[in-house]
C-alpha cells in the first residue's frame, strides 16, 4: 500500500468521513521524555503516512516559556498539565478542537469529559490522570503515614530519609493541604503560612527530587517520598513492599492534557494523532507502558487485572479521584508560588 492510500485509509476510518481533511507530512509533538510508548510515533506514521517528531520537554514551566516566546509556532501537539493548558487558551496559543475530528473523545470516561477547567473539552484532551501522595517503603516505615503531616514534621526515624517534588504547584500543595486550605489558594496568608511550614520542612530532607525519587526508595536511601501516583509505580515494579498513599487531608487531582496548538499549520494532522491515542487498544498500550491511569473507559476496561493488583493506585475510581481538587490556572497567583518555592529551596 502507497502512503498517499494509507493516509487516505486513515481519513476515512479514523476521521469519520470527514471531508476536505487536508493532512501533513510531519507534525511536531512536544511531551516529556518517557511519557508515551516509544513505538508509538512510528506505528502512528506506518498507520497514517503522517510522520511525527518528538521534541522533548522537562517541566511544564520549560515548554510553557518556548511557546509564549515563540507565539507556538515548530510546534503541533503539546503535552502540558491541565493548568498550563488553562494559560495557554487564555492566552490564544491553543486551538478550539473540532470533536468530529476526534471521535475517539467518546472512549473518555464520563468524568473526563466534565472536567472543570475545560468541560467538553473544547481546547484540551485528558492523556494521563492522578493525583499526588506519599509513596513509602512499608517495610521501613512504622506505622504507615497517613498524614501531610508524617511527611513535613516527621518521626525522627525518617528524618533525612525522606524526599520532596520540587515543582512549584506539587511543593506548595502539600503545604496548602496539610493546613486545610486549597490547591489553588491565592491568598497571600495562607501562601505564606504554607511556605512556613513548608520551609521548617526542609531540615528534614534528604533532597528535593521530582525525577529519581523512587529510585532512592528501591535503594533504601529514602523511606518516604513525596510523589505522583503513577511515578511510585515506577519504585513497585522494583519492590514490592513499596507502597502509595493519598493523605487524608487530600490531595490534588491533576491531569496531563494534548493541545494542539494555535500556530500549527498541522491541525487535522495534530488532531488525526489525538484520535489515534484516545483509540482504546493504543491508549490501553500507554497504561501499560507509563503506568499511569489514563481517563479512557474502554482502554482501563482492557487493562490485565493483575495490573491492578500489582499497582493498586491505577485501581483509583474516576470518582474517587474527582473527590480530589483539580488543579487551575493561577494567573497571576502564579508568581506567589513561585516567589515562595525559591525561597523555601534556595534559603
Amino acid at each position: 500500500m502507497t502512503k498517499a492510500m494509507t493516509k487516505a485509509a486513515f481519513i476515512a476510518v479514523m476521521m469519520c468521513g470527514a471531508s476536505g481533511a487536508a493532512f501533513a507530512d510531519k507534525i511536531v509533538i512536544s511531551n516529556w521524555d518517557g511519557y508515551m510508548p516509544p513505538e508509538l510515533l512510528e506505528n502512528f506514521t506506518k498507520e497514517t503516512g503522517i510522520e511525527a517528531e518528538m521534541s522533548v520537554h522537562a517541566t511544564n514551566e520549560e515548554i510553557m516559556g518556548k511557546v509564549t516566546a515563540g507565539g507556538g509556532k515548530g510546534y503541533d501537539v503539546l503535552f502540558v498539565s491541565s493548568p498550563f493548558a488553562e494559560a495557554l487558551k487564555k492566552l490564544d496559543l491553543i486551538a478550539q478542537l473540532d470533536p468530529a475530528k476526534i471521535p475517539n473523545l467518546a472512549n473518555l470516561y464520563p468524568e473526563a469529559q466534565k472536567l472543570e477547567y475545560d468541560p467538553g473539552n473544547t481546547f484540551s484532551v485528558p492523556y494521563a490522570w492522578g493525583t499526588t501522595g506519599l509513596c513509602y517503603r512499608s517495610d521501613l516505615v512504622s506505622p504507615a503515614p497517613t498524614s501531610w503531616m508524617d511527611m513535613l514534621k516527621p518521626a525522627d526515624a525518617l528524618k533525612g530519609k525522606i524526599t520532596m517534588l520540587k515543582t512549584d504547584r506539587w511543593l506548595m500543595a502539600a503545604g496548602l493541604k496539610a493546613l486545610g486550605y486549597s490547591v489553588n489558594s491565592t491568598n497571600e496568608e495562607e501562601v505564606a503560612k504554607a511556605k512556613e511550614l513548608l520551609s521548617g520542612a526542609k531540615k528534614s530532607l534528604l533532597a528535593y527530587d521530582d525525577t529519581t525519587f523512587y529510585s532512592k526508595l528501591v535503594s533504601g536511601e529514602a523511606s518516604l517520598v513525596h510523589a505522583w501516583d503513577g511515578w511510585c509505580n515506577y519504585g513497585i515494579a522494583e519492590n514490592p513492599a513499596i507502597k502509595f498513599v493519598v493523605p487524608k487531608e487530600g490531595s490534588d487531582m491533576w491531569v496531563d492534557t494534548m493541545t494542539v496548538t494555535a500556530a500549527s499549520q498541522n491541525k487535522d494532522a495534530a488532531m488525526a494523532f489525538i484520535n489515534y491515542v484516545l483509540r482504546p487498544d493504543v491508549h490501553k498500550w500507554v497504561a501499560e507502558n507509563i503506568l499511569y491511569k489514563v481517563p479512557n473507559q474502554k482502554a482501563m476496561e482492557q487493562l490485565d487485572k493483575a495490573m491492578f493488583e500489582q499497582y493498586p493506585n491505577l485501581a483509583i475510581t474516576p470518582a474517587e479521584l474527582m473527590k480530589e481538587e483539580q488543579l487551575r490556572d493561577l494567573g497571576n497567583g502564579q508568581k506567589l508560588y513561585t516567589q515562595a518555592v525559591t525561597e523555601i529551596t534556595f534559603q
